[in-house]
C-alpha cells in the first residue's frame, strides 16, 4: 500500500503503541505457563474453561479481520442492510453452533480437534480430509488478519504495508507461541473488552463528528435506489445468502471454533454460545456501520482498496489521542482471532497428523508434541506472511472459504447422529462437492448452455433446502428438520429456476451443499453399517493421560481405514 499524506502517527509512537500491547499479551501469556508444560493444556485448557472467559474468546475468535472491515464494506456497498446481513447472520451461526457442539460433546467430550473424532468415527482418510481444509483455511484467515493489520499501520504511520503485517505477526506469534490455546484464550478476554470500547465509545464520537445525523439527509443522493432500500434483494443475494451459507460451514468445520467447543466447560455451552452470538452481532452491525456513513458522504477508499473504509473514517474524524486508541483496539480484535488460528494450525499438526498419524501405534510423546505444535506456529505465520504481500480481498477470501467447507458440513453432521454414514461415503461425497464446487466458483461451467444452467439452478434448490433442513434440525429435531428442508427444495424451486446461476458466489456455495448431501445420503442409506456411537469416547483422550498410565490410546490402536470400518459395520 502507498503512502497517503502526511502520517497521522509516528514511527516511534506505532512501534512503542505496539510493544506496550503485545508486551502485555506476552506478560499474562507467561503468567499462565506451567513450568512442565502439558500438551491437552496447549491444545484445549483441560476441556474446562469457564464461563467469562468461553464467552469472550468464542466472540472474539468469530470476531475478525473480515468481520470489522468486510462488514464496512459490506455497508458501503449495500448500504444499512449489509451491515445487517453480515453482522446477523454471523451471530445466528454462532447460535446454531450450540445444539451439534452439544452433540459432539456428548461422543467426544475429551477430544482436541473435530478432525480427531472423524477418525474416531471413520479413518484417517477422513481425518486428513477436515484437517486439511482446517489448514489451508486457517492460514487464509491468518493471511487476512496481517493484510487488516499491515493496511492499518501503513494508513496511520510512516511504515509501510509490509513493515505492519511483520510486526503484527511477530507480536501474535510471540505470545501464543508459549502456552498455546491458554494464551489465546485468556487474551481474548482483554481484546472483547477492548472492542466494546470500540462500538461503545469510538464509534459514536466518529458518528457525530461526521455530522451525524444529518449527513443521512444530506448524503441520500449519494446512494442508489438498491443501496437505499432497507430489503434489497440485491443486498440479500450478494451478500446475506452467500454469507448464510458461508458462515454455516464455517461454524461446523472451523478449528477455531471446535477448540472453543472442546475447551469450555459441557455444562457452560449453552449460556456460553448464547452470550457470543449477542456480543458478536451487536459488536460488528456497530463497526459496519462506519461503512453506510461513509457511503452517505461519499468517501471514496483509499487507493480504491474498500478495506480501507474503517481505519480512513477514524483518520478523518477522530482527534490524534484516539487514533492511537483504535489503532490498538483494531490490532487486538485482529490478533485475537488470529492467535486462535496459530492454536487451531498448532492443534491440527499436534492431534491429528502427529499425534495419530506419525506417531507409533498411538505413542506420542506429548514432549514431542509441544515441539511440533510450536514449529507449526512459527511455519504458519511465515507462510501467512508471504501470501499476505498479495493483499488479497478479504471478503472475497471469507466467503470463498466458508463456501469451500460447504462441502464438509452435511458429511460430518450427519457423522455425528447417522449410524450408516460409512469413511467412503463421507470422503466421496466431499471430494465430489469440490469437484462441483471449484467450476462454479470460478465461471468455468458455461452458464449459456441450458443444460447447465438448469442443473446449478435445481442444486440451488437442494442446497437451500440443505441448510434450511440442517438449522431446523438442530434446534427441532430429525422431523422438522426432514420436513424444512423437503418444503424449502419444492418451494425455492421454481422461485430459483432460470437466474440464480448468474449469482456465481451464492451458487456455489449452494451446489457444494447440495453435492455433498446427495452423494453422502446416496452411498451410506444402503451401506449396512450400524456404528456405535460410544466407541468414541475410548478412542478419543487426552494424550498426557496416555503417558501417564504408559497404555495407547484406543483411538490410535486402530491403524487404518479398514479396522474402522471393520469396526463400523456388523452392528445392526
Amino acid at each position: 500500500m502507498e503512502e497517503t499524506g502526511s502520517p497521522i502517527l509516528s514511527t516511534a509512537t506505532v512501534v512503542l503503541l505496539l510493544i506496550a500491547f503485545y508486551g502485555l499479551t506476552l506478560y499474562v501469556a507467561l503468567r499462565i505457563r506451567k513450568r512442565k508444560e502439558n500438551a491437552d493444556a496447549y491444545m484445549t485448557a483441560g476441556n474446562k474453561v469457564g464461563f467469562g472467559v468461553a464467552a469472550a474468546s468464542m466472540t472474539a475468535t468469530w470476531i475478525w479481520a473480515s468481520s470489522l472491515y468486510a462488514s464496512a464494506t459490506s455497508g458501503y456497498n449495500y448500504g444499512i442492510s449489509g451491515p445487517i446481513h453480515y453482522g446477523l447472520w454471523g451471530a445466528l451461526m454462532i447460535l446454531f453452533i450450540y445444539p451439534f457442539g452439544r452433540r459432539i460433546r456428548q461422543v467426544a467430550p475429551r477430544a482436541h480437534t473435530l478432525a480427531e473424532v472423524m477418525r474416531a468415527r471413520h479413518g484417517s482418510s477422513s481425518q486428513l480430509l477436515l484437517a486439511g481444509s482446517n489448514v489451508v483455511g486457517s492460514v487464509m484467515s491468518l493471511m487476512t488478519n496481517f493484510v487488516a493489520g499491515g493496511a492499518l499501520i501503513a494508513m496511520f504511520s510512516p511504515l509501510n504495508f509490509v513493515q505492519g503485517v511483520i510486526a503484527v505477526a511477530a507480536g501474535v506469534l510471540l505470545y501464543t507461541f508459549w502456552s498455546g490455546f491458554r494464551a489465546s484464550a485468556l487474551t481474548d478476554f482483554m481484546q472483547v473488552l477492548a472492542m466494546l470500547l470500540l462500538v461503545g465509545v469510538i464509534i459514536p464520537i466518529i458518528f457525530f463528528a461526521a455530522g451525524f445525523p444529518e449527513a443521512f439527509e444530506t448524503g441520500s443522493a449519494n446512494l442508489t435506489p438498491e443501496q437505499g432500500n432497507f430489503f434489497s434483494s440485491e443486498a440479500f443475494l450478494e451478500q446475506g445468502a452467500p454469507y448464510i451459507a458461508a458462515v454455516l460451514a464455517y461454524a461446523i468445520g472451523n478449528q477455531t471454533i471446535a477448540q472453543r467447543l472442546f475447551a469450555v466447560r459441557e455444562d457452560l455451552i449453552k449460556k456460553t454460545f448464547v452470550t457470543a452470538t449477542v456480543g458478536y452481532g451487536a459488536m460488528v452491525i456497530g463497526v459496519g456501520m462506519l461503512g453506510v456513513m461513509a457511503l452517505y458522504l461519499g468517501l471514496e477508499p483509499v487507493d480504491g482498496d474498500s478495506n480501507n473504509l474503517v481505519p480512513q473514517m477514524a483518520a478523518e474524524y477522530l482527534p490524534t489521542l484516539l487514533i492511537a486508541l483504535f489503532l490498538i483496539i483494531i490490532i487486538g480484535a485482529l490478533s485475537s482471532t488470529a492467535d486462535s488460528d496459530l492454536s487451531a494450525l498448532s492443534s491440527i499438526v499436534m492431534a491429528d497428523i502427529y499425534g495419530q498419524n506419525i506417531a507409533k501405534r498411538g505413542r506420542a510423546n506429548p514432549k514431542t508434541m509441544l515441539f511440533v505444535g510450536r514449529i507449526t506456529m512459527i511455519v504458519a505465520t511465515a507462510t501467512a506472511v508471504v501470501i499476505a504481500g498479495l493483499q488479497l480481498d478479504i471478503l472475497d477470501m471469507l466467503v470463498f472459504v466458508g463456501a469451500l467447507w460447504g462441502a464438509l458440513v452435511f458429511p460430518v453432521i450427519a457423522s455425528f447422529y447417522w449410524k450408516k454414514v460409512t469413511n467412503p461415503a463421507f470422503v466421496t461425497s466431499v471430494l465430489a462437492a469440490l469437484a462441483v464446487f471449484l467450476p462454479v466458483r470460478f465461471d468455468w461451467v458455461p452458464m449459456d448452455v441450458a443444460i447447465f444452467a438448469i442443473g446449478i439452478d435445481l442444486l440451488n434448490a437442494i442446497g437451500i433446502g440443505v441448510i434450511l433442513g440442517l438449522m431446523a434440525f438442530g434446534f427441532f429435531g430429525l422431523r422438522i428438520g426432514q420436513i424444512t428442508g423437503v418444503a424449502a427444495t419444492v418451494i425455492s424451486l421454481p422461485l430459483v429456476f432460470g437466474w440464480m446461476h448468474e449469482y456465481t458466489v451464492l451458487s456455489a456455495s449452494l451446489v457444494a451443499y447440495a453435492v455433498s448431501t446427495i452423494v453422502c445420503i446416496a452411498m451410506s442409506v444402503r451401506s449396512g453399517a450400524s456404528f456405535d456411537f460410544s466407541l468414541i469416547k475410548e478412542r478419543v483422550g487426552d494424550f498426557d493421560r496416555r503417558e501417564e498410565t504408559d497404555e495407547p490410546a484406543a483411538a490410535t490402536t486402530e491403524s487404518d481405514d479398514a479396522d474402522y470400518q471393520t469396526t463400523a459395520t456388523g452392528r445392526s
